[in-house]
């Protein structure tokens, strides 16, 4: 079983900068971990990986913005969002795939005013 918590979310404006922790309940070092987005009325969307093998993959509409990475002494990972735009508003969730099972947090909310 995996839990995240994830922090660092609140309110920036456009062109701002945030930096999101998901603190994972056990070592991030071979697991692959995800930052997944839903704003209101929408589906939830894939946002960022990051693999075991260290290699990382974004979605298009983030790509050159945002950096995902871990730190596994800490058993973190984070997202850095730079050049935020208000459709980057959304809960941020950190999300894994562990023995057939999806884990995700409670996530945290990210707004972007105009």
């Amino acid at each position: 079983q995996v839990q995240f918590v994830e922090s660092g979310g609140g309110l920036v404006q456009a062109g701002g900068s945030l930096r999101l922790s998901c603190v994972v309940s056990r070592s991030t070092f071979n697991i692959d971990v995800a930052w997944h987005r839903q704003a209101p009325g929408k589906q939830r969307d894939f946002v960022a990986a990051i693999y075991t093998g260290g290699a990382t993959n974004y979605a298009d509409s983030v790509k050159g913005r945002f950096t995902i990475s871990r730190d596994n002494a800490k058993s973190t990972v984070y997202l850095q969002m730079n050049s935020l735009t208000p459709e980057d508003t959304a809960v941020y969730y950190c999300q894994t795939l562990l023995r057939g099972t999806y884990y995700r947090g409670q996530g945290t909310q990210v707004t972007v005013s105009s």
